[in-house]
């Protein structure tokens, strides 16, 4: 589904992102991992067209996207949830739902799958998003980024502040949307994480990165045996 091939990025004179080249394969949940400053958000900002790769190649389904915008790549079917989730705090659950579907016809409805996946925004739809808890937020900005049906999801550190019954919850959402979309159709999952424990249990790859670069890479069940929670805590 998505194929990054030697992406490098700067911020001014700092090179950010060096060679960056991996896969992310439909049916999988691909963990992104590393220490805070390493270049993880700026890999998923340039994933979706949020900042400009200085060189290297994006494919999503075989077609180049590495000059496309954000919401050109959002209509190809990238679907984001940014870190610290940015939901639209004065706007209902279901006005911030109804903003995934913006690169819909208007009178596309919601995904009835949604609130399977998610039963409490169901019941919260007239509430404002900012009258939510912090892991009820999450959960809405993955809806959000769910509600147009896309083939790719990436997600920047969904744990982030969120409560442990909660995280179980996200992470059997992952899991059956990895395998069974919204549509019963797989889709491929790219999630950058720093809990150790979550990424483990659901990764089917992991990357770890440091400055900027990918330095280690392997199938998510080896991930203890290859050492990657001694080099997080290094």
């Amino acid at each position: 589904m998505l194929q990054v091939d030697g992406v490098n990025q700067y911020y001014g004179g700092s090179h950010i992102l060096r060679n960056v080249a991996f896969e992310a394969r439909v049916g999988e949940i691909t963990v992104v991992l590393g220490r805070n400053g390493v270049g993880k958000t700026t890999l998923l900002r340039s994933l979706m067209g949020v900042v400009p790769v200085r060189t290297g190649r994006i494919v999503l389904g075989g077609v180049p996207i590495t000059r496309e915008t954000p919401y050109q790549r959002a209509r190809r079917g990238i679907g984001y949830v940014p870190q610290g989730r940015e939901i639209f705090g004065r706007l209902t659950v279901r006005e911030n739902l109804l903003m995934g579907l913006a690169t819909r016809p208007g009178s596309t409805p919601l995904p009835d799958a949604l609130f399977e996946l998610f039963p409490v925004l169901h019941t919260m739809l007239n509430r404002r998003g900012g009258d939510l808890s912090g892991g009820q937020q999450q959960q809405l900005a993955i809806g959000r980024a769910l509600a147009a049906g896309p083939r790719l999801l990436v997600l920047d550190e969904p744990t982030e502040g969120i409560q442990p019954s909660i995280i179980k919850d996200i992470g059997r959402v992952l899991r059956r949307l990895a395998t069974q979309g919204l549509d019963g159709a797989p889709m491929a999952i790219v999630l950058v994480e720093q809990y150790y424990d979550f990424a483990a249990e659901l990764a089917d790859q992991y990357l770890v990165m440091e400055r900027g670069a990918i330095v280690q890479r392997g199938a998510g069940r080896q991930m203890d045996a290859d050492g990657v929670r001694a080099r997080m805590s290094i």
